[in-house]
């Protein structure tokens, strides 16, 4: 548990009196003004606690504590200062985000309580992200294993799509691309909704009923509304519900949004899903994004220009690798094994689509068809 406090003064006596007083209670570095300070953040950091003067030349406290949340948004920052003037104390809470705000002198006492409580504020702080993100690592995860139970063939196009945003993103050089790649990855989880034989008969281009074409068309809308129960996936639910939109504002959903209002993610994921739908029915990948481009009002431009550029690099990736395939049998199939071919029971029923990526849930349900009414092999995989 991280339980390390900085100081930062201009004055190296009051920073002296502070190792004097605390240094045996607390796990204490100090700094000799703002840059320092910054400095040692970036050196030693993060730090539990930040204990800042306001009145330092070159950087005051509310300028240096601004920098801290910058850089360190978790810390827990303190304000020590000589001037207790309303306005100072109202800066240093606005534009600082101050925890406890003091006036010197400070006893030793006053500012060891203040640290206790900044530490316990900090643990709060950390916990409660820990459990955030444990509880979202493993939601997402769940809902992901129940795709690729109930509609492996939509799993493995969301394996696909993720890995393919993933390039695109790094390609931009994103700082946050997580949104991204899980929305590409449950882009297709509004399925889960569809009755199986609409289901077959949308993908074995058998003409459907209206009331089944309307069902499909909601299906961005069923993802959407399902993963916005879900605590800090606004960004991906709205870039589920807007991946079939084009960027002349026509298509679902029926409404205003138009052009750079729809989500990045979302013009991102509807070049990369019809490129890899023409892909999948065999053209080249240059033939493919040259019909995207002649689909008029479609496509954000820029994306598509963006994953011209990346295919490109990833090709070359691909070709420097070498993939060696593979034949195998059920028994020899493992997890992170990737599908070069479909998998179908005997009786030609398609299980899986090629490129699926194998995960623990896949092997044990391709272990309950071939118990059930068996499964094709060899299996061909990289």
């Amino acid at each position: 548990m991280n339980k390390k406090i900085l100081c930062v003064d201009d004055d190296a006596n009051i920073l002296a009196g502070f190792q004097r007083n605390l240094r045996k209670q607390f796990d204490l570095a100090t700094a000799l003004g703002g840059e320092q300070g910054l400095a040692a953040i970036e050196a030693d950091g993060p730090f539990a606690v930040v204990v800042a003067d306001m009145q330092m030349p070159g950087m005051n406290g509310i300028q240096f504590l601004t920098r801290v949340e910058q850089a360190s948004p978790d810390t827990v920052r303190v304000m020590l200062t000589g001037n207790a003037d309303q306005k100072t104390a109202m800066d240093a809470v606005n534009e600082g985000h101050v925890f406890r705000f003091l006036t010197k002198p400070c006893s030793p006492e006053s500012l060891a309580a203040t640290l206790e409580a900044a530490l316990g504020h900090h643990r709060l702080i950390t916990a409660e992200r820990e459990i955030l993100e444990r509880t979202l690592n493993g939601t997402t995860k769940v809902l992901g294993d129940i795709l690729s139970i109930l509609d492996p063939v939509a799993f493995g196009l969301g394996q696909k799509l993720r890995d393919c945003m993933r390039a695109c993103a790094t390609h931009l050089k994103m700082a946050q691309t997580w949104d991204l790649e899980l929305a590409a990855m449950l882009c297709q989880i509004g399925y889960v909704a569809i009755p199986a034989r609409v289901l077959t008969n949308h993908r074995g281009n058998v003409p459907l009923k209206p009331e089944e074409k309307d069902m499909l068309a909601r299906v961005p809308r069923t993802g959407s509304d399902l993963l916005a129960n879900i605590p800090r996936l606004e960004n991906v639910s709205r870039i589920v519900l807007y991946q079939q939109k084009n960027f002349d504002g026509t298509g679902f959903p029926n409404d205003s949004v138009k052009g750079e209002e729809i989500p990045l993610g979302s013009r991102l994921l509807r070049v990369l899903a019809d490129l890899l739908e023409l892909e999948s029915h065999g053209q080249a990948r240059a033939k493919a994004l040259a019909e995207l481009r002649g689909r008029a009002g479609h496509y954000d431009p820029r994306m598509l220009e963006l994953v011209g550029e990346c295919f490109q690099v990833g090709e070359e990736a691909v070709d420097r690798q070498n993939p060696t395939v593979m034949e195998v049998t059920l028994q020899g199939l493992r997890v992170n094994h990737m599908l070069v071919e479909k998998i179908e029971t005997n009786d030609g029923v398609m299980i899986m689509g090629a490129g699926t990526l194998i995960t623990p849930m896949l092997l044990e349900k391709l272990r309950n068809f071939s118990t059930v009414v068996g499964v094709r092999e060899p299996l061909f995989v990289v």
